[in-house]
């Protein structure tokens, strides 16, 4: 079984949707044989590289609400990640461009380490609070999963892995992906947002049993293209 997964480095839901999705692999009998496949999509592609408001004020700016609002809204996804088993910690969360963190995941993937790239990338930014856009932060987060600073250096340079991230983007835009994450199960069922984890396992047992796809899930957390999460 194949499941490719759109997200990006910097959308809570989608770290909190790859958690639920690993707990119901836990309990599947045929998860051996499944590949997970990470896609590159940017929630927001215009993101300068530097950025000196907080995560709060830059979301307030965003959504024109208070500043007061932004924090209790980042707090309720922190107690969401909590429940996950993840550890949040906003305050310490830096603002950055994640296209060329996208570009180390490319490849890492072509190595077969995107998904452990993947979780360190998303536990850099959500917990420990470090630039995913600086490049001595990616060769310290690829030298934890096994790459090299000579791999960062290739995949920042050689034009190729940025087209990879626009090939995945321009996937996203084709089957119509609104908001991540979003999974494609053998590209015949798709779930989107971080649903509840017996969602995932009834999907995965779908598949599995080759049964007709089921009805459209309701609408689970995420992040759109807007900057809505």
């Amino acid at each position: 079984m194949k499941i490719e997964i759109w997200s990006d480095v910097m959308c809570p839901f989608c770290y909190i949707g790859k958690r639920h999705l690993e707990e119901a692999l836990e309990e599947f009998p045929g998860k051996e044989q499944v590949e997970i496949i990470w896609k590159s999509f940017q929630l927001n592609p215009n993101i300068p590289d530097q950025v000196q408001d907080n995560v709060y004020q830059y979301l307030a700016k965003a959504k024109g609400i208070s500043y007061e609002e932004s924090v209790q809204m980042h707090k309720r996804v922190e107690d969401m990640a909590s429940h996950a088993g993840l550890d949040y910690h906003f305050e310490k969360a830096v603002v950055a461009n994640s296209f060329k963190a996208h570009r180390v995941l490319q490849l890492a993937k072509r190595s077969n380490r995107g998904d452990e790239l993947k979780e360190a990338l998303l536990h850099a930014y959500f917990t420990e609070g470090k630039d995913i856009s600086n490049e001595q932060v990616l060769i310290e987060l690829a030298e934890r999963v096994g790459l090299t600073a000579a791999d960062v250096e290739l995949a920042l340079t050689n034009e190729a892995f940025a087209n990879y991230v626009n090939n995945d983007i321009e996937e996203a835009r084709q089957i119509r992906v609104q908001g991540v994450p979003f999974f494609v199960f053998d590209r015949k069922y798709a779930v989107s947002g971080a649903q509840p984890v017996e969602h995932f396992k009834a999907t995965l047992d779908q598949v599995l049993a080759e049964q007709q796809p089921a009805a459209p899930s309701e609408d689970a957390d995420s992040c759109d293209v807007d900057g809505n999460c």
